[in-house]
């Protein structure tokens, strides 16, 4: 029943957004929505992780990061077609995700959040310091990562060439579809049987594991199988803006995005979008206040946390329930 239910609402939701660019033709406005896709996506994967598993990982952006650059070198290098190269870097993105897997689940809360967020600082690291050439192109001496100036002109899908000026209309489109796969994964996870063991590992792991079910295994199933649409957003992410560089692990996207799951309702299904909404369309309104939008923001979460702890989503669950219970 809830199953049928998330997929009805995702239904709604993905014809209301098909239509909007019949509507509102803005650029700049196609372009935001297309950005809240990435982020959508991103969301729901590490509210899998984070909201659902329990794991409480920072590894999130160093995933996404990994998909962009991925994708940015094989593009580069390889001169490979971006629709062959975005599911390659997908696939390598979820095996570097099994593999800070295998090093951090045997550890718990802190420590997993400590060691995921060395493993981003790490990767930045050796992303901003490679300075040695690589390549020599016309433009100047490459290093292996990029360096600080990142990749550009690595390829794109071709939508240019076919649409013209209106491009960012099919980039529009193909966000939406990723976004509606990532979500599609979401409700099934959440809603079947590999999600009540996710949540029995979260809320009760003795009682879990002393009924079979591998605290281990699981929560490296939902560690691995996120980063695929984590590292397609980050990929999707590169070819769309046509560069990547080290911003890409930016700490503060990573609060940001953090801060959707936790305004939306972490652990529910459609709380990480509805924050995505509430805290980029806020970000938005706030944008001609200088440097007065991050102390909105921060203002804005801390209001959240304290008066509705369970997120927005979260709550009104919560209420519904309390009022089916005195009916």
């Amino acid at each position: 029943m809830n199953m049928r239910r998330d997929f009805i609402i995702g239904l709604v939701l993905i014809a209301l957004c098909a239509t909007l660019p019949l509507f509102i033709g803005m650029r700049y406005f196609i372009t935001q929505a297309t950005l809240f896709f990435i982020w959508g996506i991103v969301v729901l994967q590490w509210n899998l992780v984070l909201g659902v598993g329990g794991i409480f990982s920072l590894a999130q952006m160093a995933l996404f990061a990994v998909g962009a650059y991925a994708t940015a070198m094989f593009g580069y290098y390889f001169e490979m077609p971006m629709i062959l190269a975005m599911p390659l870097a997908a696939l390598l993105t979820v095996v570097v995700s099994t593999l800070v897997g295998l090093a951090c689940l045997r550890l718990k809360g802190p420590y997993v959040a400590l060691l995921t967020l060395a493993v981003a600082q790490v990767l930045y690291l050796l992303i901003v310091n490679d300075t040695e050439c690589f390549t020599n192109p016309p433009s100047g001496c490459m290093p292996l990562f990029g360096g600080v100036r990142g990749f550009t002109r690595f390829g794109d899908l071709g939508f240019r060439d076919l649409f013209g000026s209106k491009w960012y209309i099919a980039d529009y489109y193909l966000g939406l579809g990723l976004l509606a796969l990532a979500a599609a994964f979401s409700v099934a996870i959440i809603r079947g049987p590999m999600g009540l063991a996710f949540q029995a590992l979260r809320d009760n792991p003795g009682c879990a594991m002393a009924r079979g079910v591998s605290r281990f295994k699981y929560q490296l199933w939902v560690f691995a199988l996120s980063a695929f649409f984590t590292g397609l957003a980050g990929s999707f992410y590169a070819v769309h803006f046509a560069a990547v560089g080290p911003t890409a692990f930016s700490f503060s996207t990573l609060l940001f995005l953090l801060s959707m799951i936790v305004v939306g309702g972490m652990g529910t299904m459609w709380g990480p979008l509805l924050g995505a909404l509430l805290l980029m369309s806020a970000d938005e309104a706030m944008r001609e206040f200088g440097d007065w939008r991050d102390i909105g923001l921060g203002l804005l979460l801390a209001g959240f946390v304290i008066l509705l702890p369970k997120g927005v989503l979260g709550s009104l669950q919560a209420l519904v329930q309390r009022f089916r219970a005195k009916a």
